[in-house]
């Protein structure tokens, strides 16, 4: 099994604290892109109906905050014809609630904002369910960690693609194919050593395409952390499946995708 787990590593050096001075260097600004953050969850015991899509603008380098956009025009349409609409509600969130998922239909999105038009095609994938939740006590580099393991069942007739997302009081992301491992019960894995005794976690299962698969891979390696999820911190210059159709050149950041989700709530013992 590849299993690409993402870590965090902050390294400061402390020598001379008192000398140090903050030095902003000057960079070139680059002209603000979209970015698009269109992941459509179908989360299992539920009707799908109630969808979220974000758009915002990236910001100079020094600035962590992105600009909200609040005057686009956003919609998705299933292979049937069918259209959802989504409005906008604050601080660039469009909303629906008359979405209709189904597993493996093809649906299109449409962005328009002000003379650019956006789009992207993408399929909603199946996913198998979480089976059971294990504790461990071994975990991390020093054995001394706690460790969860989702396990999960693969199925054998299909090419299939995961993504797992473990919420703490952050989110750790992991991701999976099932070449090595097609037709076995495999699992997720989390350990990080803030991890307590008692802490709520909750564990997502998303069924994802191979081109998001490679698309997060890509983006792992370019950004190098998860904190907040793919979208919390601008992806650099990685590009997703979202296209412009007046100008390729000014394409956006971010990616369509559609999900069928397993979920659980885990409480460490």
């Amino acid at each position: 099994m590849k299993n690409y787990r993402i870590y965090f590593a902050f390294i400061s050096f402390l020598a001379l604290i008192s000398c140090e001075e903050v030095v902003n260097i000057p960079l070139e600004e680059s002209e603000p892109r979209i970015v698009i953050d269109a992941s459509i969850e179908w989360f299992n015991g539920t009707d799908g109906r109630n969808q979220e899509i974000r758009i915002s603008r990236t910001s100079p380098f020094y600035e962590e905050e992105t600009t909200a956009v609040e005057n686009a025009e956003v919609k998705v349409i299933d292979e049937d014809g069918s259209e959802f609409i989504f409005d906008h509600q604050r601080d660039g969130i469009y909303t629906t609630t008359q979405f209709q998922p189904a597993v493996n239909m093809q649906y299109f999105l449409e962005v328009i904002i002000e003379d650019e038009r956006y789009s992207a095609t993408e399929t909603l994938i199946p996913v198998t369910g979480i089976d059971y939740i294990e504790q461990l006590e071994n975990g991390g580099f020093l054995g001394e960690d706690i460790e969860i393991k989702a396990f999960y069942t693969d199925p054998v007739e299909t090419e299939d693609y995961y993504l797992f997302e473990f919420i703490n009081d952050d989110v750790s992301l992991e991701f999976y194919e099932d070449e090595f491992t097609n037709g076995n019960q495999i699992f997720g894995y989390y350990s990080t050593e803030d991890i307590e005794r008692n802490d709520e976690i909750e564990i997502q299962l998303h069924g994802i395409s191979k081109d998001y698969y490679e698309y997060l891979f890509i983006l792992r390696s370019q950004v190098g952390t998860n904190q907040g999820g793919p979208f919390e911190t601008m992806p650099a210059t990685v590009k997703g499946n979202i296209i412009n159709n007046i100008n390729s050149e000014k394409y956006p950041f971010g990616y369509f995708r559609l999900s069928q989700v397993d979920s659980t709530i885990y409480i460490v013992e």
